[in-house]
């Protein structure tokens, strides 16, 4: 396709398509790149899957906490289902071209994922704050039918809104660069293409940032806030050890997604560029969903627990059936 980069706005250059140019400036290494990415995407599919198996099916797992950490996993898999195959068709095939529609379908669902991820980090938290400091109250306030509304409410709550925020950034026109300086369609890239003005856009994907990211965010800090208030007043260090275990791996899960996204997103513009937006969004999009089973297994008893029963139930029909 003809790169319209710098011509001027008028009908004869609406761009139809668009053209990554993540890693391209990397050409020696695409297959290095293809198969590190390939090995990333098999542990995410098989470390979040496991965690999967094990909530499910172990009874010392049939708990709130590990519903949520269940439905966490399931989200990691299909936010990275989003974006890392076409990152390695790109890098396999060198064709970094993706249609107009791709690219809109492959923003509202990372967006829709994206608002989720936060939704249910929320929603952990305010597990871990029941748990904690309202021990007495948690097998009530955490029945079975709230949890699942709550997931239900996680999963769809964003749709509406991303479904308008999607179609009001597509509805403009892009009639300068085709060349999308990132690894997938996410929001300021694109943005960067539009014609004419885009501050109706921009406003809006802020409005949309407090709703789905910032409020989330704020209800997370106000539980542990509580939490931390709580565990401070426990008699023991072992009381208090105990309770923090039970926090720690969802802190460190936070703070991974919401610092590197915030810091991608809203850095000032004077130390913006395209390498650190890639590292940024790599470490959201891939590593996070990479690490997130090996943070809670290891610092988590009863999944590590889970983990060697289910290991030894697998080893022990083999025998059998030798």
């Amino acid at each position: 396709m003809e790169d319209t980069e710098n011509k001027p706005e008028d009908n004869s250059t609406t761009v139809t398509q668009f053209l990554f140019l993540g890693f391209s400036e990397l050409p020696n290494l695409q297959g290095f790149l293809f198969w590190i990415f390939s090995i990333m995407y098999m542990i995410i599919i098989i470390g979040n899957s496991l965690i999967i198996v094990i909530a499910r099916i172990d009874p010392a797992l049939q708990k709130p906490m590990y519903f949520f950490l269940a439905n966490f996993s399931f989200l990691e898999i299909c936010c990275v289902s989003v974006t890392l195959p076409r990152i390695l068709y790109n890098l396999w095939t060198q064709d970094r071209k993706i249609c107009f529609l791709a690219c809109a379908v492959q923003m509202f669902f990372f967006t829709i994922l994206a608002a989720t991820e936060c939704f249910l980090l929320a929603v952990m938290s305010y597990d871990r704050y029941v748990a904690i400091c309202n021990p007495l109250h948690y097998p009530l306030v955490m029945n079975p039918t709230k949890c699942t509304q709550m997931a239900i409410g996680s999963w769809l709550g964003g749709i509406p809104i991303q479904i308008g925020q999607t179609c009001g950034i597509f509805s403009l026109r892009f009639c300068y660069s085709n060349r999308i300086d990132h690894f997938f369609c996410d929001i300021p890239p694109v943005l960067k293409l539009a014609c004419g003005d885009t501050s109706m856009c921009k406003t809006a994907v802020y409005v949309v940032f407090m709703m789905f990211v910032a409020f989330p965010f704020m209800m997370i800090l106000g539980s542990y806030s509580k939490i931390i208030a709580t565990i401070v007043k426990l008699p023991t260090a072992t009381g208090q050890a105990k309770a923090f275990s039970t926090c720690s791996s969802h802190l460190v899960v936070v703070v991974l997604f919401f610092g590197s996204g915030t810091i991608n997103y809203f850095r000032p513009k004077s130390t913006n560029s395209a390498g650190t937006d890639e590292l940024l969004s790599l470490v959201y999009t891939t590593v996070t969903p990479m690490f997130n089973p090996l943070i809670y297994s290891l610092r988590n008893k009863d999944v590590i627990a889970a983990l060697r029963r289910v290991l030894l139930k697998m080893k022990s029909h083999r025998v059998i059936y030798k």
